[in-house]
């Protein structure tokens, strides 16, 4: 996710990316699975227990909906993480990009599956913003700076706004492989590239 939506091109730098396909779209689109595979791509392997201590939720759903991410190949067993009977799992890819192309599917099922998992992408966006600004007096001065929380307004065409869209993604991923040291920590990006009507 990325585990949201990406309208990027495959370059070399670029994450292992899986592209929504009807079927599987509709295997993914359910809020907790979305969140399972977020947590995945965002803290590593994990038992069906530990995502259910995590997200609130019992194991036995968390063991169900990841069985169903697994038939979708979003999630895989990661057997070396593994003692005795304990099953653990861990994502496949590293990221989702969503065909726009399915918001306008003739099946009305598709459509909704395509409506449920954009509206899950900016619920988790929002959740994450929120949280930032109830914690950002825990981080120090450096951080604060290094965080960011901005809006442009720009008069594009649609193929302007894919090209800049485009631009910042691969940006941002020239960015991911960059050596680990002690002061590094996780961050999040969020895009979002919304036209407005009447203006």
């Amino acid at each position: 996710m990325p585990d949201e939506p990406n309208l990027e091109e495959p370059n070399p730098e670029a994450p292992k990316l899986r592209t929504l396909d009807a079927r599987s779209l509709r295997g993914l689109a359910h809020p907790l699975r979305i969140r399972l595979l977020a947590t995945l791509r965002h803290e590593g392997p994990a038992t069906a227990s530990r995502l259910g201590e995590r997200l609130g939720e019992s194991s036995g759903s968390t063991s169900y909906h990841l069985r169903q991410l697994a038939a979708h190949g979003f999630v895989e067993d990661a057997p070396e993480q593994g003692k005795g009977r304990e099953r653990w799992w861990r994502a496949a890819h590293d990221g989702t990009r969503f065909d726009e192309q399915l918001a306008y599917d003739e099946d009305p099922a598709t459509r909704g599956a395509a409506d449920l998992f954009l509206h899950e992408i900016a619920t988790i966006h929002t959740q994450e913003m929120s949280t930032w600004l109830g914690t950002a007096h825990d981080w120090s001065p450096e951080w604060r700076r290094g965080a960011d929380i901005s809006d442009f307004t720009l008069r594009l065409s649609a193929a302007q706004s894919h090209e800049l869209i485009h631009k910042i993604h691969e940006l941002i991923n020239s960015y991911r492989d960059l050596p680990a040291s002690e002061d590094t920590q996780t961050v999040r990006f969020h895009t979002h590239a919304l036209p407005r009507a009447g203006e």
